[in-house]
């Protein structure tokens, strides 16, 4: 039933594509700091993160008003943002999408953007029926619907956040890829959660690796076996290990860590992200905790999986990095051994950077 409706949204949309087209005559000449701006951002966490690195800039740079049209999965990665003056929720439905291009028309927005690295349906239907003064987004598929747009970077070379911020040359931003990096700022009750919790569970002041077991799917779970050898080669450094889970994936957790090993789940994302801004290392599979650990700075290592693309993965922008890539369909094939070779030099190359520090 899915597939059908996807196929029908398809099927008029690029039929919409045929009959629409806006006029680059009706584009405002320019965004000051006066202008109210409605970014669109649906779908998940991390497709959410990656564009905070465009919206601090526009926000520093230009100080206009900013709302975000987000969906239920990754409206909260823009609240507390000082770049986001207002977060709508999207929300699924006939009734509920007729509301909101009616709620979009009567802010009278100076401009619409889209920030989808793909085209988006859903999105595409938005940005057509809004009477915003401009529309702006990346050339795609679905180019005559926007009064102005730039080329999309290659995915082969460039990381999400390069093409995302792209979009910063149709606010007149000249962009230094050097000054991006991932926002998110957990509110200062979720700090001192975090900051309880981990010196309730470690009585020595050391080095904090965090293991993520979590993902999005079964695809990039590693396995309970390959988490357990984990866990015996990280012990032998003096280091305090810490497992991070989500709920759902809380038995594999305990079949993972030993009976006295410390194990932090949270329903809260925002605590989680607390918690991960107190690592000094970060071991994942390719989730939005990645994107977290870039925030902070964390460094990180990712096992990946990158099946039938040739995309540049999506690594943590801004934190030192290393890991695994499989071009399988899954994490099934990934080895231990595989896995620690390259995990060793790079995790003590850090142990010796804090060691150093201290």
């Amino acid at each position: 039933m899915k597939k059908i409706e996807i196929l029908i949204k398809n099927i008029l949309l690029k039929i919409f594509l045929l009959l629409s087209g806006n006029s680059w005559n009706n584009s405002i000449s320019s965004v000051n700091k006066n202008s109210k701006i409605l970014f669109v951002r649906l779908n998940n966490i991390g497709d959410a993160l990656v564009t905070t690195p465009l919206l601090n800039e526009i926000k520093k740079n230009i100080g206009c008003k900013t709302t975000v049209l987000a969906s239920k999965r990754n409206y909260f990665i823009f609240n507390n943002n000082p770049s986001i003056d207002d977060t709508w929720l999207f929300e699924k439905g006939l009734g509920s999408f007729i509301r909101l291009i009616k709620k979009i028309n009567n802010e009278d927005f100076d401009a619409i953007v889209d920030l989808h690295d793909d085209v988006s349906t859903t999105v595409s239907f938005i940005i057509a029926l809004s009477k915003a003064k401009a529309k702006f987004g990346l050339e795609k598929e679905n180019k005559t619907i926007f009064t102005k747009t730039t080329p999309r970077l290659n995915p082969t070379n460039f990381h999400v956040i390069e093409r995302c911020a792209e979009l910063g040359k149709l606010f007149n931003l000249n962009i230094d890829n050097k000054s991006l990096n991932v926002r998110y700022f957990p509110t200062e009750s979720s700090i001192k959660k975090a900051g309880a919790f981990i010196t309730e569970k470690f009585t020595k002041n050391r080095f904090l690796l965090g293991v993520n077991i979590s993902a999005g799917g079964d695809a990039r779970f590693w396995g309970v076996d390959n988490y357990k050898k984990l866990y015996a080669f990280l012990k032998q450094y003096d280091i305090n290990i810490l497992l991070l889970t989500a709920e759902k994936d809380l038995r594999k957790a305990y079949e993972i860590a030993s009976f006295d090993d410390p194990v932090f789940f949270s329903s809260s994302f925002d605590e989680f992200a607390a918690v991960i801004s107190k690592l000094n290392f970060l071991f994942s599979p390719d989730t939005s905790t990645i994107h977290l650990g870039s925030a902070y700075e964390v460094p990180v290592f990712g096992v990946y999986v990158k099946y039938n693309t040739k995309d540049v993965i999506w690594y943590p922008y801004k934190s030192e990095f290393d890991s695994v890539v499989t071009l399988e369909e899954t994490l099934k094939n990934v080895t231990f051994e595989e896995v620690r070779d390259k995990l060793k030099p790079f995790l003590e190359k850090k142990l010796s950077d804090y060691s150093s520090a201290s």
